[in-house]
């Protein structure tokens, strides 16, 4: 992919950005410049500043110092529209989109087209909406939807549009994969884009793409950019080094889980619901079993079949062996399962809550007496938690809305283990936090384990399935299209399977050694 470079005068130039937030620094002296036709990568930890730096050219947050040009003038956005009309757009990795309207609507907001009684000319921006999405190559997504009853993959998808359509001379991706399935689709976009003339800053925190795409990147580390460099001349490490002060590799020790004697944890027997059709499988105790699967082929639906939140027709579901009905969420965590959702922001936080509130809601009465909150006694059962997901106690008073996204995980999935599950359904936990937290991630999950809990785990990133899983099963058209075991996993296999091109018969996979 082409991308001009020398040019005398950048498109962005930002100099010396500062923000804080009361004691926190945010940003601070933060230079960096984008020329024509460049696509810049982005990288650090998350709480490092890379989203109040986006925030702050997308005219959300207005910087404390620093001074920001665009082609050379000044450049002072107050609100989003501001900063589209200096021609500058950005896909927020926290979609911006309304769910209660319409694709269409929210392609043209703030200003959708009108008719001469007022109203929104809907059948008209519905047919601009349509040859806009043709034009960005998706054909699969009705105008008229609500974007509410969309899969999270295909609203990100959305969002990018959003960002693109207008043609804006600096754009902003901000984790832009992170729900994607079709990473290709995107490229595509960016390379037209770039072809046009267009400047990118790409946010990422997945080498492969910032390498693919990127001459140079940006690193920053507690608000201070620590690295401008060509991304060719630096390795993974070094990368890695850069953006949390100490050498952390992308990889992980891949252990082989012991699984444990006795009856399964979770047996799920001709499930049939709505995108769920004839699924079968057990899981072990003490086994993470991966679930792999293209964007939209009933993965979701089958997660939140598995704790009440999609009605199934008929089947039967097992907990340590005993047939169970789970109706509702509650239901499913009274019998020891627990679902880690896919939409952390909508999903699985209270915004207005402390973070130690957020961990300790579902037993919140082991802490009360008389209808009174102890604090101390919060406190007390929320640390028994935190350690396992590496969760600093200075974070536990504060709001959880102002942690980093890789921290507010580790609180979704501290709440989940004082519960006292013993089988959690993780959907993409992982997914937009960064390489430390997700070594934090992958900790927990091994040592959950190990302990003898079970583990039904999907990942948009096959690499995580792949290391982490005893087995995989990848699903294609609401079904179980294939079991890949341990000694076979590989990212080409599971694509095979998934594309519905390859197989790998359920069952396959060789059962591990058990032990009582």
């Amino acid at each position: 992919m082409s991308q001009t470079e020398g040019r005398p005068a950048p498109v962005l130039d930002l100099r010396a950005i500062g923000k804080r937030y009361g004691a926190t620094v945010a940003l601070q002296d933060v230079s960096l410049t984008l020329h024509a036709g460049e696509i810049c990568g982005l990288l650090g930890e998350n709480g490092a500043g890379k989203s109040t730096l986006v925030k702050t050219l997308s005219g959300v947050v207005t910087p404390d110092s620093g001074e920001m040009l665009v082609g050379g003038t000044p450049y002072h956005p107050h609100t989003i529209l501001d900063a589209r009309a200096h021609g500058v757009a950005t896909a927020f990795q926290e979609l911006s989109l309304v769910p209660t309207l319409s694709v269409a609507v929210n392609l043209f907001l703030p200003r959708p087209g009108i008719n001469r009684l007022g109203m929104i000319a809907r059948r008209r921006i519905e047919r601009e909406a349509e040859a806009i999405l043709s034009a960005h190559g998706i054909d699969d997504i009705a105008p008229a939807t609500l974007v509410g009853d969309l899969s999270l993959g295909v609203r990100q998808r959305l969002e990018i549009v959003r960002a693109m359509w207008r043609q804006p001379r600096i754009l902003l991706l901000d984790e832009p994969t992170a729900a994607l399935s079709d990473r290709e689709w995107l490229f595509d976009q960016v390379a037209i884009a770039i072809g046009r003339g267009a400047s990118i800053l790409y946010i990422s925190h997945k080498l492969d793409e910032i390498r693919r795409l990127c001459r140079r990147c940006v690193i920053l580390r507690n608000g201070h950019k620590v690295l401008d460099a060509e991304v060719a001349a630096m390795s993974d490490d070094d990368i890695f080094s850069s953006m949390a002060g100490r050498s952390v590799v992308e990889t992980f020790v891949s252990v082989p889980s012991v699984v444990r004697a006795g009856a399964p944890a979770l047996r799920a027997t001709a499930l049939r619901g709505t995108g769920v059709d004839d699924v079968s499988f057990t899981l072990a105790q003490g086994e993470i079993l991966g679930v792999a699967g293209l964007e939209g082929q009933g993965q979701s639906f089958l997660f939140k079949s598995l704790v009440g939140l999609n009605s199934l027709r008929s089947g039967q579901i097992e907990v340590l062996g005993t047939p169970v009905g789970l109706p509702s969420p509650r239901a499913a965590r009274r019998a020891g399962v627990v679902l880690v959702p896919e939409e952390r922001k909508t999903e699985g936080i209270f915004k207005d809550l402390t973070t130690s509130a957020n961990i300790s809601l579902p037993v919140i009465g082991q802490a009360s007496r008389f209808g009174m909150l102890g604090r101390r006694a919060e406190r007390r059962l929320v640390e028994r938690v935190t350690p396992a997901v590496d969760l600093a106690a200075r974070y536990l008073p504060l709001g959880i809305g102002s942690l980093s996204g890789g921290n507010q995980q580790k609180a979704v999935l501290a709440r989940a283990l004082i519960t006292g599950a013993r089988c959690l359904l993780l959907f993409d936990p992982t997914r937009g936090v960064d390489v430390g937290a997700k070594q934090s991630i992958y900790r927990m999950i091994q040592q959950f384990a190990a302990s003898g809990g079970a583990v039904l785990f999907y990942s948009t990133e096959l690499d995580e399935l792949v290391h982490l899983c005893d087995r995989c099963l990848v699903v294609y058209r609401n079904r179980i299209a294939g079991e890949v075991p341990r000694e076979r996993l590989s990212q080409e296999l599971i694509l095979s399977i998934a594309s519905g091109r390859g197989s790998a018969p359920p069952g396959a996979g060789a059962p591990m050694e058990l032990v009582s």
